[in-house]
């Protein structure tokens, strides 16, 4: 028989027992919540939730803004057996339906700004048995609404239902690798892994920090920022329910003393866009990236002016968080660093053998938080989890001392002139020239249906390039095949439900660029 463990338990009881109740859990603008009012209202939930008829293992989507409403509904629906899935705040009524299909959820928990969404993706939705609401919210379905503040008064109970490590816990929904959402399947001993291993091993993580992310907690990157790290070790969230924008996570950092800071490439470079002073992040001491590669010049050009440390890293939903960063005092700008203490990593090619070093190659990993497999999703679970290896889909190579490098997406390189070129280094150039804040380089056809780079690029506020002059600074700096053919300037990307840039999009837009360029000599 395996020994019990229920990560609900992992994150509320240890902290109790280790004399924290009156430690802040939980604080921001939906308020502040000790360690033990948590665990009080978390019980409850969860004594609540098995009185209205929710079993083990039936799963309870999550449409809830970042708020203690919604880290109560999580860990109370694991402590009592269930599967919580929170899902994006950013799907439409069809989306949101299709979600609760493929779940087949018993229960929606809403906080107030989604409830409109709720009420119409609802209807849609045959299984669900109940919708559970925070007192703000005013919905309207043909299933029984219960307000959660009324489940959080049930009768105390802490008793906790008898999993193991290798017991369903949560679900996360991905477009991932194959495209379609598909439920990465999670498991309680999952969270614990993830804790001990970048939590406190890589990112350093203390019982005084406060942790401010800028990613939501509906993605697996902000579910360990803002949920599973602090509680691991007695440390404050700071949860901010709104969109996330430069100048309102700057003021949040402010005003509730932000110590550790978590957000994406994109998100960086919009915090210098939008002309934050150098002390907008006094207090910080480190700041971590996922989500993208973090090209070297952002990293310099953030470092240097907010005095913050970036330690770039990349993780899954597939693998719950990260697997591979760099490390407080050996950052190297453009790699993504060493694998994470507990997780091994291989660099194959087309057959599936490993690479030389400084060969790319197909990026694969295991380690101790991977999922179980997708939801329903036999054919897309064995293109992506092969034995104890996961395929992640993305091109690295790895130099001498052991640095990964990210060279894009596997579909991202392209070949030009008959040498593969990696976008990344592209883009790594044209960040150089003074006057360019972001870029994004794709393939397109030439006139004879060749691949070239086209570059799309963002300026920085009150800047100003012309194309050749962007074009003429990567002549001096790449060789001909990997210059851009095209500079086309924009003030945004297209981006995804978890805001990576969208290049098929971009590839659309550039495909008809070039096509009445005949190709030259050398290019």
């Amino acid at each position: 028989m395996q020994p019990l463990f229920n990560a609900s338990e992992y994150l509320l009881d240890r902290r109790l027992d280790a004399g924290d109740g009156a430690r802040q859990a939980l604080t921001g603008i939906g308020g502040t919540v000790t360690y033990e009012a948590l665990f009080d209202r978390v019980c409850r939930t969860a004594a609540g939730l098995r009185q209205l008829g929710l079993h083990p293992e039936q799963r309870v989507l999550l449409v809830m803004a970042d708020s203690p409403e919604l880290v109560v509904v999580y860990l109370a629906a694991m402590r009592m057996g269930a599967i919580p899935v929170p899902v994006s705040t950013m799907l439409h009524p069809r989306g949101l339906a299709e979600l609760l299909r493929d779940s087949r959820a018993r229960m929606l928990a809403v906080t107030a700004a989604f409830a409109e969404v709720a009420s119409a993706a609802a209807a849609e939705a045959p299984d669900l048995a109940g919708v559970l609401v925070d007192s703000a919210a005013s919905i309207e379905v043909a299933v029984p609404v219960h307000a959660l503040a009324d489940l959080a008064g049930a009768d105390a109970d802490a008793s906790v239902y008898p999993t193991g490590e290798d017991a369903p816990a949560f679900w996360l929904y991905t477009s991932g690798t194959t495209g379609e959402p598909k439920g990465a399947m999670h498991r309680h001993g999952s969270i614990r892994a993830v804790c001990e291993t970048y939590g406190t091993q890589v990112l350093g993580i203390r019982p005084e920090d406060r942790c401010l992310s800028a990613a939501k907690a509906f993605f697996a990157y902000g579910l360990g920022n803002s949920v599973l790290f602090p509680l691991s070790v007695g440390a404050t969230a700071i949860l901010e329910p709104s969109p996330s924008r430069p100048e309102v996570i700057a003021a949040r950092a402010r005003q509730y003393g932000a110590t550790l800071f978590f957000a994406g490439p994109t998100f960086f470079a919009n915090m210098l866009k939008c002309g934050l002073p150098k002390d907008a992040l006094t207090g910080v001491r480190l700041a971590a990236s996922a989500g993208e590669a973090l090209p070297a010049a952002l990293y310099r050009r953030w470092t240097s002016h907010f005095g913050v440390d970036i330690l770039d890293g990349i993780g899954m939903t597939e693998m719950l968080h990260i697997f591979l960063s760099n490390r407080s005092g050996s950052v190297r700008p453009g790699s993504t660093g060493v694998a994470v203490p507990g997780y091994e990593l291989r660099i194959v090619d087309e057959e599936g053998r490993d690479v030389p070093d400084g060969t790319p190659g197909t990026l694969l990993v295991r380690g101790p938080s991977t999922a179980t497999g997708y939801w329903s999703r036999y054919e897309a679970s064995r293109k992506v989890f092969e034995g104890e290896w996961l395929r992640t889909g993305d091109t690295y190579a790895r130099d001498a001392e052991g640095y990964y490098q990210c060279l894009g997406r596997v579909g991202d390189m392209l070949k030009a002139s008959g040498i593969w070129v990696s976008p990344s280094e592209v883009e790594e150039r044209l960040m150089a020239h003074p006057a360019v804040a972001q870029a994004v380089v794709v393939a397109a056809p030439d006139a004879d249906g060749l691949e070239k780079p086209v570059a799309f690029v963002i300026l920085d506020a009150g800047a100003q390039a012309t194309e050749e002059e962007v074009i003429e600074f990567c002549r001096q700096g790449l060789p001909s095949y990997e210059r851009p053919r095209r500079v086309v300037f924009v003030t945004e990307y297209p981006t995804t439900a978890t805001g990576k840039i969208r290049r098929v999009d971009l590839r659309a837009q550039a495909a008809p660029l070039l096509a009445g360029a005949p190709a030259v000599a050398g290019s």
